[in-house]
């Protein structure tokens, strides 16, 4: 299972602080500038945790909002001290590079900060001396700048924002670097003269940079360790400067098999090239490429037997001429991850769950077209089959989700594996952290995507969390994402009544507190008006249903929610749907339980004292629908009308007297061990019609509902009523001239089932 551990002192106060910048490591100059205080100096370990962990709230946290001089509080490296740095995304502008160029970093990693531009190039300059890695994956704006005003004279080389192209800038003086990433770089950048200052370089990646002569390449053919060239269109002469790479460990020449066209194939003699040539080669990814058949030996000739890793017995034929097994060799939508016996301790691929996770793992910062396909793949195993790995899996699946939040085909499956993998099937191997960082990236992506695939599996992979223990550390955000998607009128179906479920399980069994600070959201508001498109539709469904339930929930013992129900017309909306579902049970009972919170509330009642309102709520007494529940509230919601005495009778028809007759006769016809679709979290507002003599038949109601509840359900309600003081208000009823006989005689027998509960349940340890 995973660990529960808690975050250690140095994360909470890292998060503590970034939280609240102005209130501990900084203050507002002019009110909007960020200085640090003159009196703090903090090492490198904490500022760059500081820069890294503002990084990933940024980018993960949706209520944390970045400050626009942040990276000005380590403007100073007298005070501050940065030496290992990772921005991504649009956070990044050329002034915060601009803010930091003091500091002597020796690592510096820049992944998709499109933002940057040429200016963020001179900036570079500024680490120059120190720079030992630099990764500029996805910055395709850095190498422009502003066109002069004499326009550009070659538009080959002007970008879609009519800036042109860098051309004067090589890493010239950059004496230190060793790892360099430019993956991702327009075509048209000199990468052959801006690398050639460069003189040991150890790591290098052209991800996706196209180069028709790689012979500038063996320059650093005693230096050169890692070398990837992912998605670059391969020719003989690539292959043929490859092999000269003796130093090599680690080599990427995979592709992405559908994003184009490439006329290059991999054949046994390129991949035994390899095996001869680089001979200290720990690494191999070939992943998307077309392999002839005769790579690798038949089916029929493979060693029967447990799958081995000894190249000997290797089932790709090149490879059993390696010295020892490789560490990692890709082979993600490559035939040859189907083989059998494959010379590798880590294998990516599509075969199994293991190749699966590996290739999650291996592509997903900077493949994102890879990753979805390699999640998907996941998502049919934890569908059909059973995920193995689980913790491993949900763990790379978050981090797909946080890190590719804007990008639909890694939201769409990342989303959909979610829902697989936190099933109840896998839950008790989940922690209580693990969840919550399942349910942080599910909304994330609720907030990120407004797409309906997206927005769908989000909605459904929530509901396999306890509701609303489980979401209630994010409450007030996961109701908000939910009234948002619930507003639009044209919606999907589907969402539409998973949202609106989860609505009425958010809602339910929580304080107070939570259910008026909801209803201020406009969560009453949405759900009426998703009545009134339904009954404009002449549609009573499930989201109908789940709407007046959600009502139901969210306006009990909530005066202000009750309130609202009412001004914005919801008692019209209550006469609309019966009449036109006349025959709805589920509906009805939904409707009257709501109009029964109402009812307790003593200042709303004069506004149901009209004659049409009580001869709708006096004829439902007489309903069988669902049981006893809707005659069970219409009784209800009248017995705390006549509670408020016959002065606050308003209305000439029906007379008082004639529904006190029909509410008697409802409750006699009841059956006293009838089952309850019905859940009290207190019995205040029955305890309260209790000691009074204004109005005998709401005594009655009340007392008859207590001694249904404790007969049918004594575990839960015997406890809950003397907790709340009811015994006392029992036997004073027993001692009141103006109770019925029969009312006296049911509070005894409640008396009773509570004594003998509270006996038997006695704990006599000791």
């Amino acid at each position: 299972m995973a660990s529960d551990t808690p975050e250690s002192l140095m994360a909470l106060c890292t998060d503590f602080c970034l939280r609240n910048l102005d209130g501990t490591l900084g203050y507002l100059l002019d009110k909007e500038t960020l200085r640090l205080h003159p009196d703090i100096f903090l090492p490198s370990e904490i500022c760059d945790r500081l820069v890294n962990e503002y990084v990933e709230l940024v980018n993960a946290a949706c209520n944390f909002e970045p400050h626009e001089s942040f990276f000005s509080l380590f403007s100073d490296p007298r005070s501050t001290r940065l030496t290992r740095i990772h921005l991504r995304e649009d956070l990044v502008q050329d002034q915060d590079l601009e803010a930091i160029r003091k500091q002597d970093l020796v690592e510096l990693y820049l992944t998709n900060c499109e933002k940057l531009s040429a200016k963020s190039l001179q900036t570079l300059r500024s680490f120059s001396h120190t720079l030992v890695s630099l990764s500029l994956f996805g910055c395709t704006n850095i190498f422009y700048e502003e066109e002069n005003p004499g326009g550009c004279e070659d538009e080959y080389l002007v970008n879609p924002t009519c800036q042109v192209l860098v051309k004067d800038f090589t890493f010239e003086g950059f004496s230190r670097l060793r790892f360099l990433n430019l993956g991702r770089m327009i075509d048209w950048v000199p990468v052959e003269s801006l690398l050639r200052p460069l003189n040991s370089l150890a790591a290098l990646d052209l991800s996706g940079i196209q180069t028709s002569d790689a012979a500038f390449l063996t320059q650093w053919k005693d230096s050169l360790v890692s070398l990837v060239l992912y998605n670059m269109d391969l020719s003989d002469d690539h292959i043929r400067v490859i092999v000269q790479l003796h130093k090599l460990r680690h080599l990427d020449i995979s592709r992405d098999r559908l994003s184009s066209y490439y006329k290059f194939k991999l054949t046994r003699e390129v991949l035994s090239l390899f095996v001869q040539k680089l001979g200290n080669l720990m690494s191999l990814d070939i992943s998307g490429h077309m392999i002839l058949e005769n790579c690798s030996i038949s089916k029929m000739e493979e060693e029967a037997g447990q799958t081995s890793i000894e190249p000997s017995k290797s089932s790709i034929i090149p490879f059993r001429a390696l010295k020892r097994p490789l560490q990692f060799l890709g082979l993600f939508e490559n035939s040859l991850c189907r083989l059998t016996h494959i010379p590798a301790y880590k294998v990516s691929g599509d075969k199994n769950e293991e190749q699966v996770l590996n290739a999650i793992e291996a592509y997903t910062e900077h493949r994102p077209e890879i990753t979805s396909r390699a999640i998907n793949l996941l998502f049919d195993i934890a569908r059909i089959e059973r995920c193995n790995q689980l913790l491993r899996a949900l763990k790379l699946v978050i981090t797909a989700l946080k890190c590719h939040k804007y990008d639909r085909n890694i939201q769409v499956t990342g989303s959909a594996a979610l829902f697989y993998l936190t099933n109840s099937e896998y839950r008790s191997e989940q922690s209580v952290k693990l969840r919550r960082q399942v349910i942080q990236v599910v909304l994330n992506g609720m907030e990120s995507y407004q797409e309906v695939t997206v927005q769908r599996n989000c909605c459904l992979t929530l509901c396999n969390f306890g509701i609303p223990e489980e979401l209630e550390f994010q409450y007030r955000r996961v109701n908000e994402l939910l009234l948002s998607i619930l507003n639009p009128t044209r919606q999907d179906e589907s969402i539409q009544r998973i949202a609106v479920h989860l609505c009425n399980a958010l809602v339910c069994q929580v304080d107070n507190d939570h259910k008026e600070a909801v209803g201020k959201m406009g969560f009453v508001v949405t759900m009426l008006k998703l009545i009134q498109k339904k009954l404009l539709d002449k549609i009573c469904d499930q989201v109908m249903e789940f709407s007046w339930s959600a009502l139901w929930n969210i306006t009990d013992e909530t005066p202000d929610n009750c309130e609202m129900f009412l001004n914005f017309n919801g008692m019209k909306l209550f006469l609309d749907c019966l009449k036109e579902f006349p025959e709805k049970q589920e509906l009805h009972r939904n409707m009257l339980g709501l109009l029964g919170n109402v009812a307790e509330v003593k200042e709303l009642r004069p506004q149901l004292m009209t004659s049409q309102f009580i001869s709708v709520f006096s004829n439902l007494l007489e309903s069988k629908a669902d049981g006893i529940e809707v005659s069970y509230n219409a009784c209800g919601v009248l017995s705390h009308i006549m509670f408020d005495g016959p002065e606050a009778w308003g209305v000439c028809e029906p007379q008082r007297e004639e529904v006190e007759e029909r509410m008697w006769a409802a409750i006699q016809s009841w059956d006293i061990n009838s089952r309850r679709n019905i859940n009290y979290r207190s019995f205040e507002p029955i305890l309260r019609l209790l000691p009074q003599g204004i109005s005998p038949v709401s005594q009655h109601w009340a007392t008859w509902a207590l001694y249904n509840l404790v007969s049918v359900y004594p575990d839960k309600y015997c406890p809950l009523l003397i907790k709340e003081g009811g015994m006392p208000l029992l036997r004073d009823i027993i001692k009141m001239a103006t109770a019925r006989q029969e009312t006296k005689e049911m509070a005894r027998k409640v008396i009773e089932h509570c004594s003998n509960f509270k006996e038997e349940n006695m704990d006599t340890s000791r």
